[in-house]
């Protein structure tokens, strides 16, 4: 079982407003941008960039730009919590989009959208706030390298044991880099003590 936990207090932070039942949704979906925000420098931090140079007001100065596009890949509903801030930080950035529905009695995951760029040799972010059993990162992981990526990094607010096992033992090379990771999952697949339904709590229907 492999998962990057960001070691940074203000992901802390983040997380625990985020947990608190009493966060309205509007804070709620200001938090999530800050903290996604935190994961997605993380998750960059090896990418490649090119050497160049330009022309400041004063002089020539050597700098470096990065090396191609990302493509970020939100798994619907409430993957599209972290798109925004990702594509802020990263103007040159495709989106493809994954949508899956649980079914709240097997807690499977069904797809009925799927519409992805060019995701060959780029770097593809996948984020999904709740990495509760797995089952949903990995149909998701699966449809990218179907579609000719190999550089897959997995975004995630809270992440299970369950779910992390699941998708590195599936999918060893995918990165999986989250901001906290909860005890267990309960007998309906929830998170525990996670936070409720990311997207209900986001949107504001609960």
């Amino acid at each position: 079982m492999k998962i990057r936990l960001v070691d940074h207090p203000l992901a802390r932070h983040l997380v625990c407003r985020l947990r608190d039942a009493a966060t309205a949704p509007a804070i709620f979906r200001s938090l999530t941008n800050h903290l996604t925000i935190i994961l997605a420098l993380d998750a960059t931090r090896d990418l490649r960039t090119r050497t160049v140079e330009v022309a400041t007001p004063l002089d020539r100065a050597p700098g470096e730009l990065l090396s191609a596009p990302l493509v970020v890949v939100p798994i619907l509903r409430a993957g599209l919590g972290m798109l925004a801030p990702i594509v802020e930080l990263f103007s040159d950035t495709s989106v493809g989009y994954i949508g899956l529905a649980r079914d709240h009695t097997t807690a499977i995951a069904s797809a009925y959208y799927c519409k992805l760029p060019d995701v060959v040799g780029r770097t593809t972010l996948i984020v999904d706030p709740m990495l509760a059993t797995g089952g949903s990162a990995c149909q998701a992981i699966d449809a990218v390298k179907a579609a000719g990526g190999s550089d897959i990094r997995l975004l995630c607010v809270v992440a299970a044991p369950e779910g992390v096992l699941n998708v590195s033992s599936h999918h060893p090379d995918v990165q999986i880099i989250g901001a906290a990771l909860d005890r267990e999952l309960n007998s309906q697949k929830y998170i525990v003590p996670g936070l409720g339904d990311f997207g209900d709590r986001l949107y504001g229907t609960l």
